[in-house]
């Protein structure tokens, strides 16, 4: 595996840190009851929360991203989270009544970036292997 090969999935990895970013501070200074945007009804408490664990996302994709070969499997983890959003996001715009669809732009990003993994990886020589299980 050549890891020159690997730098569009290290940059795609990157961007998705810095679109957690965004997200972790639109939770802690945007999201919630009596800000912004209240619509789901969120307890600040929650949002500031999720922020937090944003940001902690984030920050793991900028440093996974500068030796994307041998953290490879912290791609993976992301896909996991990132399809599990997009899935429970969708299901309760769609099954649950009067859900609000304030972020439905967010599960088409996600799912970008889902996809640029995929392909990236695909094409930087990285075997799904490796994105679902360390490398020992």
């Amino acid at each position: 595996m050549n890891n020159k090969s690997l730098k569009p999935l290290a940059v795609a990895f990157f961007m998705s840190g810095i679109w957690d970013t965004i997200a972790g501070l639109l939770y802690i200074f945007a999201i919630g009851n009596g800000r912004m945007i209240s619509n789901p009804a969120t307890d600040p408490f929650y949002t500031v929360f999720l922020g937090s664990f944003f940001l902690c996302f984030a920050w793991i994709q900028f440093m996974a991203s500068q030796n994307i070969g041998r953290y490879s499997f912290l791609v993976g983890c992301l896909i996991f989270g990132r399809a599990f959003y997009i899935v429970q996001l969708y299901g309760f715009m769609v099954f649950v009544p009067e859900f609000p669809t304030t972020f439905w732009f967010t599960g088409i990003i996600d799912g970008a970036f889902l996809a640029a993994y995929f392909l990236f990886a695909r094409r930087g020589g990285l075997p799904l292997r490796d994105l679902f299980l360390p490398k020992e």
